[in-house]
């Protein structure tokens, strides 16, 4: 008679099959109805504090911002944090004219109603950032505070395009975005050894490790998920935006890492000029990555913009 053998293997609680998701010392998973999709959305925080959202840009989604949210729940913050349309397990729509900004911003604004509230404190990084000024721009009535980290206001970013050889040297993976197909098929390669290279290359030493990559690995790897992220690069050049040259009314905050290799640092200043109560603040030992290199710093300044108020 063969002998039977078996093999036990031992599964934490708290760590679900799929990296992606949250484990529940992380926050609790929803899913909010706006805009014609469903957005995945992971919450933090007592019900009654004041209400924050945190947009995630390019590749990332709401594990990006982790760090910073758990600092903000622990202070009384009510943390809302969604993967934003196209990434992980929020609704990822065909076509290219489905991601463009203002459509995004009204993702949002329709997150932030749908979740009971009249505003919130809007947060953004990278293309997160971008949905935040566009928020703020379309709907100023859903925006308590808005803060950008390392993306300027749009107007400055397309102008500086049209101006800088400079940013358009750096901002050359735009137009390769364009290209049909093949952009998918590159990133997929060798267990997405561009994304993760460009990452770990483009941060401090140290800020990401292999766990990270294991997590933002399973978000990539979501049916439909690396098309939408770069339906929105290729949105944003078919779908050419009008410059917004009306200031911005909520009380604005650029937090910029200037060691930022994809865009210039001039910009966060020139942004200020667009905002009717805004102001910058540069942390000259952060990169593009500066919300994983300095969490903690990172939501202090929040916290000091978000209680601040309007300048009288």
């Amino acid at each position: 008679m063969t002998p039977a053998y078996f093999v036990f293997v031992a599964v934490r609680p708290d760590v679900p099959t799929d990296p992606a998701r949250p484990r529940p010392s992380e926050g609790e998973s929803t899913t909010v109805e706006t805009n014609g999709v469903r957005l995945h959305v992971v919450r933090l925080g007592p019900d009654d504090g004041p209400p924050v959202v945190l947009l995630h840009g390019f590749p990332e989604f709401w594990y990006g911002w982790l760090p910073v949210a758990r600092n903000l729940a622990d202070a009384g913050y009510r943390v809302l944090v969604p993967d934003q349309r196209g990434y992980n397990e929020s609704t990822k729509p065909a076509g290219v004219g489905a991601y463009r900004l203002p459509t995004l911003a009204a993702d949002v604004a329709g997150l932030i109603e749908a979740t009971g509230h009249d505003a919130a404190h809007v947060v953004g990084h990278d293309w997160g950032a971008a949905v935040a000024w566009w928020l703020a721009l379309d709907h100023p009535e859903r925006v308590t505070t808005l803060t950008a980290v390392n993306v300027p206001h749009p107007t400055v970013m397309q102008r500086t395009l049209r101006r800088s050889w400079d940013q358009r040297r750096r901002s050359w993976y735009m137009g390769f975005f364009q290209l049909p197909r093949l952009p998918e098929r590159v990133a997929r390669a060798g267990n997405w050894r561009l994304f993760e290279r460009t990452m770990r290359e483009s941060s401090r030493p140290g800020t990401f490790d292999a766990e990270d990559f294991e997590r933002y690995r399973a978000a990539w790897e979501k049916p439909g998920a690396i098309g939408g992220m770069v339906n929105w690069y290729r949105a944003a050049a078919r779908y050419r935006l009008p410059d917004r040259t009306a200031p911005v009314d909520p009380p604005t905050l650029v937090l910029w890492g200037t060691g930022d290799e994809f865009l210039r640092t001039e910009m966060a200043r020139e942004s200020v000029a667009y905002c009717r109560d805004g102001r910058a603040i540069l942390i000259d030992d952060g990169t593009h990555w500066v919300h994983h290199e300095h969490p903690d710093r990172v939501a202090v300044h929040l916290r000091e913009a978000f209680e601040r108020g309007p300048m009288p």
